[in-house]
Formats: C-alpha cells, structure tokens, sequence
C-alpha cells in the first residue's frame, strides 16, 4: 500500500501528465535547496534523495575529485584573468581565450585529492566524492536525548542551535524566561521533535523540558540509575523552580534523602547544573491526599477534600502560611497541581476564634448577622488551581 506522500505524488503526476520520477526529482531539488539556504554553504554541491515511501530522506556534497593545487596562486590567475577581461570589455574589444591549461579549482563541485584522501580512503583523481550531511533516521533516533550545541544565531524569537552536522530552533515556549543565549556559546538541550518539512528536516529542541531535570537527577543519584529509587513525576518551571516526586520500593531506603545526599551535597550538585534553579524534592505516594499534601510542601496541609472522579481538591493550610503554600505568583500550587494531576483550590483556616465574643457584642449593640457574615467572607481567601 502506498504511503499518503507516494499517494500524493501519483496524483499530481496524473494531474499534469507526468512522470511520478519527475516529481520526485522536484521534490529532490527543492528539498536540497532548502537544505542549502538553512543549514549548507555556497561551497556545497548538495544532492537529495528521497523516499517517498518511508519518509526518509539522505543528503550529500558530491564533488569530483581534483589533483592538488596551490590555492593563492589560483587566486592570482583567477584576479588577473579577470583584469584582463574587464578591460577588453571597457575597451569594446572582444575578452581574451582563457588558457585551458592553467589550473582551476572550483571549491563548489571540486575536492583536492589530499583532503579527500583525509574524508575516505581508497579514493583517485577523477572519482566522485558523496559527503554525507543529513540522515533524516538519524535525526528521529535523536528524540528524547540531550545533546550539547553552540548557539548559533537569533531568528525572531527563535534562536538557531548548531550542532555540527545539523542545526535545530529553539522556539520561544521552549526557552527559560529571562535566560539569555549569546551566540558562540555551548548550551545542553533537551530533543522534543523531529519532522521532515518543506524545508527539510525540523529539529525542535528545548531549553525548559522537565527531562532536562530528569537526566540532570539520573546522572547524579546513583540509586535512580539503579533502579532503586523512581522519579514519579516531574513539573518544571525552567530557570525558576522544579518539584520531582520520588518513590522507592525497597526497605529502608529514603529516596528524598537519597536526592539529598549527604550534607546536601547531591541536590546542591543538581542546583547548579541547572543553573540555580531550585529543586523540591517530593514524596511520591499512591494515596492522592498524602501526594497533594506533600506536594504543597514547604506549606504543611491541615484538611484535604477530594471529588476523585473530577480530580478537584480543596485544601485547608494554616492562615499564616497560605502565602507559603500559594508561592511567589502562585508558582507553588501550580507546580503542585501540574505534578499531581489534579486541580487544587487552597484555602486558609478560619480567624481564630477569639474575636467571636466581641461580634457577639457588637451584634447585641446593632450589628445585624449579614453584616457579620459579609466581615467573615471578607476575612476567608482561596485560591484554585488546575493541572
């Protein structure tokens, strides 16, 4: 059965009584265009082969092989036959017969047979030379990891990362707030996608993914490289803040303590990984009012109601640290909510109870109960937030 793109390609053939080869030899040339202008050179001879079927796509310098030569003296010729030219033209006189003998070299679609012989053995004066230069499987096999590139230039907001072989964008959402990329500098980024375009292959990489955090975690803790302790869960807010939920299955073992490290030295390792971003580490636990509780962590939960079908939780902190368990710009319950799962609305505990005689009185003295309920409500704050 054909795929969607042969399928596409055998229409328009039809439609404009062609070749289906035809059509892909279009697709092959505009494709190597592309990859010309966004990721090649003027020096570059590139060739496109492309599998309709699969998706697959390779791409190639081809030159022909050339002896060696001194490149300055070309140079030389080349300005000098080019004077000579120029003032023929000036003069109306014909430009003179270039000599066919004098060497020429065309760094385009030519290599010398010494720097060939560097790229592949085996290789002799007159054969043709295939660089490779993108191997769209190769670029799919990438997903998923992290990769160290230079940050090339700034497109937009986008910020183009090189990484030798290829180039990759770091869009917008992607990138840590506030962060500031100068171009030649080496950054780490997380692999999020990889597409075949219009344009070629579309590698989008991120600077904010919760997996950075993640492999930053598995090179550092030995137990989670052992399997001895699972990261559950991660929510990420790049550059600003972190909360990774931890488990272990395995008696006796502490997997905060674990992250921790002795005196705090792991976490403080990880911390500056990151680039000071900081790190709540989090008891990960199967029952959903303990893992929102200690989600909130460093705000200490006093009562917890769960609508377990809508996923919805209210919860009851102290009044005095319903700022701790909100965090700065709500950050806090955000970060425990997109970790848990679940929408949560914190609420704070009532006024204490003190002042209940002196509404008491004041009621005796005219104060009507719905002005004492409107003080009430004024006195009682929330906040919800979803997942």
């Amino acid at each position: 059965m054909s795929s969607p793109i042969m399928a596409a390609m055998k229409q328009i053939a039809d439609e404009k009584g062609i070749k289906v080869e035809t059509v892909l030899d279009a697709i092959q040339q505009a494709l190597a265009a592309a990859y010309r202008k966004d990721f090649g050179n003027k020096n570059q001879n590139i060739f496109v082969d492309f599998d309709a079927e699969t998706g697959g796509m390779k791409a190639w310098d081809q030159k022909v092989i050339v002896p060696d030569a001194d490149l300055e003296e070309i140079q030389k010729l080349d300005e000098e036959e080019a004077r000579l030219r120029d003032e023929a033209l000036a003069r109306g006189e014909e430009p003179p017969t270039e000599d066919p003998n004098r060497p020429r070299f065309n760094p385009k679609t030519e290599i010398m047979i010494g720097e060939a012989k560097k790229l592949q053995g085996g290789v002799s004066i007159g054969d043709e030379l295939k660089l490779p230069l993108v191997i769209y499987e190769e670029y799919k096999d990438k997903v998923g990891e992290i990769l160290q590139g230079v940050v090339q230039r700034r497109e937009g907001r986008n910020f183009l990362i090189d990484f030798g072989r290829f180039s990759a964008i770091l869009p917008p959402e992607e990138q840590i707030v506030g962060e500031f990329l100068r171009p030649g500098a080496r950054v780490k980024v997380y692999v999020v996608s990889c597409t075949l375009g219009n344009r070629g292959p579309e590698i989008i990489v991120s600077r904010s993914h919760p997996n950075i955090v993640r492999n930053v975690f598995l090179q550092e803790i030995p137990e989670i490289q052992n399997n001895v302790v699972e990261i559950k869960g991660i929510a990420r807010e790049g550059g600003s803040r972190s909360k990774v939920a931890v488990f272990s299955a395995e008696e006796g073992i502490d997997p905060i303590g674990a992250c921790i490290g002795q005196r705090g030295t792991r976490i403080q390792t990880i911390i500056s990984e990151l680039g000071g971003e900081k790190v709540d580490i989090i008891q990960w636990s199967e029952n959903p009012e303990t893992f929102i509780s200690n989600a909130l962590s460093p705000a200490k939960v006093v009562e917890s109601k769960l609508d377990v079908e809508q996923k919805v939780a209210l919860v009851t902190v102290p009044a005095d640290q319903f700022s701790l368990a909100i965090g700065k710009g709500g950050q806090n319950v955000r970060l425990a909510a997109k970790l848990t799962g679940w929408t949560i609305t914190v609420q704070q505990t009532e006024i204490e109870q003190i002042i209940a005689p002196e509404m008491d009185v004041e009621t005796e003295q005219g104060k009507t109960s719905n002005e004492i309920e409107a003080l009430d409500a004024a006195n009682d704050t929330s906040t919800e937030v979803e997942a």
